[in-house]
């Protein structure tokens, strides 16, 4: 569990403004969940974040960003983003490893840097997860024409557009079973248990539905459209 006076506002408003993208409903345990923390640790720091106008909490329990909430939650976002592509672009990190990093340093780069990295990285490219800058809903992505490897279909071949990246262990999982962003997966059968069975760069295995869910995907005859 993180220290609790290690978890900036950034942090909070960052998590809200993710949780908000894939679709949940943003209540005090969801951020104790997000953000492994203890709810009254999480309760504190709504108090203050409602107290400095960035966050709105109605009757329903509801956590909701203000103008100014949002506003730093995607300052907060691009600075992550940016770092990434650094480390990934600049430096060669491997694309599994550079989230947990991009976390600790994003709290630290000063106005300045950013200007630079701006410069040198650009602000529409993709992370080396395959993400944009700020978090896309699943909606947003089917209009897109990417589905979660899940919903794929039978003896079908897809290339991974994206990945959930705030698990580390799920990131490396599906590196060592030679599941990346940009490369090549086959749904060869959907078994009657919400597995399925694929094939991979590295060869066959099995894939339990909590991460295929994780992945998203286009079928590999389609052309990339533009974002």
């Amino acid at each position: 569990m993180k220290d609790t006076i290690s978890v900036s506002k950034e942090d909070y408003l960052k998590a809200v403004l993710e949780a908000e993208s894939e679709g949940q409903t943003v209540i005090s345990a969801t951020l104790a969940h997000w953000l492994g923390v203890s709810p009254p640790a999480v309760s504190m720091a709504l108090r203050r974040l409602r107290r400095d106008g960035y966050v709105e909490m109605k009757s329903d329990g509801v956590v909701r960003l203000t103008h100014k909430g949002r506003q730093t939650a995607h300052r907060t976002a691009l600075r992550h983003h940016l770092i990434e592509r650094m480390l990934s672009e600049m430096f060669g990190m491997p694309w599994y490893e550079v989230h947990d990093e991009a976390e600790r340093l994003e709290h630290a780069v000063s106005p300045a840097f950013e200007a630079r990295l701006l410069e040198r990285l650009g602000q529409q490219g993709t992370c080396p997860h395959g993400n944009s800058v700020l978090p896309e809903s699943p909606a947003k992505r089917a209009r897109r024409g990417l589905r979660t490897l899940a919903q794929g279909d039978e003896d079908t071949d897809y290339i991974v557009a994206s990945l959930y990246e705030r698990d580390p262990r799920l990131l490396r999982f599906l590196h060592e079973n030679g599941i990346a962003p940009g490369g090549a997966v086959r749904v060869l059968r959907k078994n009657y248990d919400q597995t399925l069975a694929i094939e991979t760069p590295f060869g066959s295995t099995t894939l339990g539905a909590p991460a295929a869910e994780k992945i998203w995907v286009r079928a590999r005859t389609e052309r990339k459209k533009a974002s």
